[in-house]
């Protein structure tokens, strides 16, 4: 059996019934996806799908940093409890700060997925494959779905709205980000989106 501060690799069919069983227990856990970012994710698991996993993440100022659905298969490491939860935990309560779940998520595909984000929030993180298997953020407002992937709508790191969709395919997100401070702060900065060129009066947003 694993000690308690061992980290384990593990394929994402493995990854699975670790994350359930930490869910479960209510574990703060720490999650690695070698090639994907530097670092790792810290926070508790909220629910497990067949190709996602749910996270409330904690950041490094102790603080909620959002919600982060990750595709399990992107997952290289996980520690189970986080070597630090005593400390961590403490932290959280004498902050006053306790994880908070949608009622429901989908988890099995990546429409449900960006489905669930939107009802959520009015702004998320896109993460897309990128190069070399690194991961890109693109931070916006969804419009519209088809068969192949969504169209959504962008705004900068200088809080301006892009006029042209962007077009995303299900088969490249790895993640996508809701709740997360930086965003809703965009959000809060940019204001309403304009509307798309060529638009017109049209309005082809979700709802």
């Amino acid at each position: 059996m694993a000690s308690m501060a061992e980290i384990l690799p593990f394929t994402a069919r493995g990854t699975r019934p670790l994350l359930r069983a930490a869910q479960q227990r209510r574990q703060l856990v720490r999650i690695w996806r070698d090639g994907m970012e530097r670092g790792s994710f810290c926070g508790y698991v909220g629910a497990v799908g067949r190709e996602f996993v749910l996270m409330w993440v904690l950041g490094d100022h102790l603080d909620w940093d959002g919600m982060l659905a990750l595709r399990l298969r992107d997952i290289t490491e996980v520690e189970a409890p986080d070597k630090h939860a005593g400390f961590l935990e403490k932290a959280l309560r004498l902050k006053r700060i306790e994880p908070r779940w949608p009622s429901t998520f989908a988890l099995d595909d990546a429409v449900g997925v960006v489905a669930s984000a939107v009802r959520e929030a009015d702004i998320v993180g896109v993460h897309v494959d990128g190069e070399a298997e690194s991961e890109i953020c693109y931070i916006g407002q969804v419009l519209d779905v088809d068969d192949d992937g969504f169209n959504m709508q962008e705004v900068s790191p200088d809080a301006e709205w892009l006029n042209e969709p962007s077009w995303f395919g299900w088969d490249e997100l790895s993640s996508i980000s809701f709740h997360d401070p930086y965003a809703e702060a965009l959000l809060q900065v940019a204001g309403a989106p304009p509307p798309l060129a060529g638009d017109g009066d049209s309005d082809c947003r979700m709802r």
